[in-house]
């Protein structure tokens, strides 16, 4: 069965609402190795804040805000936006992390310019259009600072969930409930048109593992 873009958009959120419920914190308190990796990469380029879209319960948000950066923290799930703030309340370090319930389909809620970096662990590669996609990086290259750097991950075409499960087109598949956007190489470059591409790093996660790819974009 197939549903249309805004249909299973809200399935997702309502999948992902009632996740967050029955498994609070559920992929821990460590930080995944991209947000450790971006972590390095911003510090050495001197930035102070990061907008993380997709940021759930909050396993990386926290860690850069204990590694000192300002956070913005956005998801669509309030349910994970609620456990992380009270274990941003926990961590002592409230004062640095801002939560906002939002859904990437919709623009930012930042100004033009007014961000050092942005972060998105598998948020791309959620029930999201090739469309919808292109809008969204178009988004975070309106709220970067000129020279910021956005640094994201998304499950590709290698993965061994790709066309297993319930097809949604556009290369999304859904499967146990999640539905994912299968990313192919071209889709990252036509994303990175008009920015400087740094780097494509593929890497595994989880006992799948999940194969992924780590870019890093400079806003030029």
């Amino acid at each position: 069965m197939q549903h249309d873009n805004d249909e299973l958009a809200d399935l997702q959120r309502q999948h992902w609402q009632r996740t967050y419920t029955d498994h609070p914190g559920m992929y821990g308190e460590q930080p995944s190795g991209p947000a450790v990796h971006a972590a390095d990469i911003l510090r050495a380029r001197g930035a102070k804040d990061v907008l993380e879209l997709g940021a759930g319960h909050g396993r990386d948000a926290l860690y850069f805000a204990r590694e000192g950066f300002s956070v913005q923290a956005t998801d669509f799930s309030r349910t994970g936006l609620d456990q992380l703030n009270r274990a941003a309340r926990t961590q002592d370090v409230a004062e640095r992390v801002t939560t906002v319930a939002h859904d990437v389909r919709e623009p930012l809620p930042l100004p033009d310019a007014s961000a050092d970096a942005v972060f998105a662990h598998m948020l791309l590669c959620m029930a999201l259009s090739t469309q919808e996609i292109h809008t969204l990086v178009r988004e975070v290259r309106r709220v970067l600072r000129p020279g910021g750097n956005f640094v994201y991950t998304v499950r590709h075409t290698a993965d061994a969930h790709y066309g297993a499960g319930m097809a949604h087109g556009d290369d999304i598949y859904e499967h146990g409930g999640f539905a994912v956007h299968f990313f192919p190489r071209h889709l990252v470059d036509s994303l990175a048109e008009g920015w400087t591409l740094n780097e494509v790093h593929a890497f595994e996660e989880g006992e799948l593992p999940r194969r992924l790819w780590r870019v890093t974009q400079t806003r030029s």
